[in-house]
């Protein structure tokens, strides 16, 4: 069987399938491929960036399980000027509700930008207001609970704006358009991924 491997960015409010619900756009108004071609995992309604597309059920199990933890890098835009000391607590691994209990997320990488990342505009684009900064965290993560992102800057006192997933592992949307969708052989996925081709 021939696989197939994509990787889109997924724009701003769209939902991860290709089937609609009610009058949300879905993916198949955005990207055609083969009908047994899914998304990996899920990218919130409101999130935008990268998301892989395969029929390789292998590599969605792999990348799926915990235990390969994978790192997938956010770009986060946050409300509020941001303090060292919430990047500090943020690596540490912070308190969430996760389906109504405490959860202790893991140690991750936490950075500020100094200034505002290349990503496409957002459209509708973030509400402006000029007396209040916006600015851009780096969050390099190894587990994906739901909505972790979010829960997080809003547990360190500075709620999400707009999340752009940039990275997983060694795969990115860097100079990709919101919209725009790259197809990649077996190999070159794997080996982005760091994971042997069986």
């Amino acid at each position: 069987m021939a696989f197939n491997y994509y990787v889109i960015y997924k724009p701003y409010e769209v939902l991860t399938r290709f089937t609609p619900e009610g009058n949300k756009a879905c993916l198949a108004d955005y990207f055609k491929v083969p009908s047994d071609v899914y998304p990996v995992g899920r990218l919130d309604y409101d999130s935008e960036g990268l998301l892989i597309l395969t029929n390789d059920k292998a590599l969605n199990h792999r990348l799926l399980s915990p235990k390969h933890a994978h790192e997938r890098e956010y770009w986060v835009q946050v409300d509020g000027a941001v303090t060292e000391e919430a990047v500090n607590k943020l690596q540490q691994g912070v308190q969430i509700n996760v389906d109504g209990k405490l959860y202790q997320t893991r140690r991750c990488k936490a950075r500020l930008f100094d200034e505002e990342p290349a990503l496409p505009p957002r459209n509708p684009p973030i509400r402006f207001r000029k007396s209040i900064p916006a600015p851009w965290i780096s969050l390099t993560l190894q587990e994906g609970k739901n909505r972790q992102v979010r829960k997080m800057t809003a547990a360190v006192g500075f709620p999400t704006l707009r999340l752009v997933r940039y990275r997983i592992e060694e795969i990115n949307v860097a100079g990709m358009a919101s919209g725009d969708m790259i197809s990649l052989s077996k190999e070159e996925i794997y080996k982005k991924l760091r994971l042997p081709v069986l």
